[in-house]
């Protein structure tokens, strides 16, 4: 991996609740990462949750308003968006707002949405699907680059465990990364237990940091950590989102591991074989961050 290239950190409240909360959340954010000159952060948060396990779940203020919403964060703070799409009809309001446009880990194998997405020249961030092995990302990723948008990042959220309980596999990183493609870890969401708190989907915060670690020690391109002020009154995730302290932890444990993957690298510790192709991985990383 390439030190000299800032990691990436999509961070924000799961759903956008109002203009007011997330021009405050970003406004928090901001402020926490003005020192991480080796983070780059792009601002993410959802007009809709749309495949929340209850009917009667909250999903969000619906595409028009979550854009308009969206376009003020930017505006106010100069900094890049992500936010998710769902039908191909919304790929090209979407597109017109957003700097990278994701794919929910239930939809990444929707070869209509993957063309879609990939037609509209954005940043494509493909969740893994909880169901799939890491491998079979080199199809996801071929259906976005049949369209010449090789700007693909592939994101490692967690694989079911059972019926409800996420798990990681920390050898997924590893085996994306052989595809080619820089990766983006999942932090929260791979906390999560399915469904598992009456219809609404519960999990287990006190993992996020131990996992971040992790993540930042096998070695990823960026990550992906959901905060809220508070957490607990949040309308979804609001048991594996952190609060602003826990995203003040998480970028303190970012930036130690950095120093400590800079001194492994001296070391000599990268020469252990096999690598994924770090020099094409950079090559891309380097094409995505040039349009953040």
């Amino acid at each position: 991996m390439n030190s000299e290239l800032p990691l990436i950190l999509f961070t924000g409240p799961c759903q956008i609740e109002s203009l007011d909360h997330a021009l405050m959340m970003a406004q928090r954010i901001v402020s926490l990462c003005k020192d991480h000159t080796d983070i780059k952060v792009v601002y993410k948060s959802s007009f809709d949750k749309a495949n929340r396990s209850s009917l009667k779940g909250k999903r969000g203020v619906g595409i028009d308003e979550g854009l308009k919403i969206l376009s003020e964060v930017k505006k106010e703070f100069g900094i890049p968006v992500i936010t998710d799409v769902h039908e191909t009809s919304q790929v090209s309001a979407i597109a017109e707002v957003v700097d990278v446009i994701q794919i929910p880990a239930f939809l990444c194998r929707q070869t209509d949405l993957l063309i879609a997405v990939g037609n509209s020249g954005r940043v494509v961030n493909i969740k893994k699907g909880q169901f799939l092995p890491p491998e079979d990302m080199a199809l996801a990723a071929e259906k976005v680059m049949s369209t010449g948008n090789e700007k693909i990042l592939l994101c490692e959220r967690g694989a079911c465990f059972g019926y409800r309980d996420l798990v990681v596999d920390f050898r997924s990183l590893l085996l994306m990364q052989d595809l080619g493609w820089p990766v983006i870890f999942d932090v929260t969401h791979s906390c999560m237990s399915i469904g598992g708190v009456g219809g609404v989907s519960g999990g287990m915060r006190r993992f996020a940091l131990p996992y971040l670690r992790a993540a930042l020690s096998v070695g990823c391109q960026g990550v992906f950590i959901e905060t809220h002020e508070n957490p607990s009154a949040a309308p979804s995730d609001a048991s594996t989102m952190l609060s602003l302290e826990g995203l003040k932890a998480a970028l303190l444990t970012i930036k130690t591991f950095n120093q400590i993957v800079a001194s492994a690298r001296l070391l000599g510790q990268e020469s252990i074989e096999p690598q994924p192709p770090f020099s094409k991985i950079n090559d891309r990383l380097g094409l995505v961050l040039s349009v953040l």
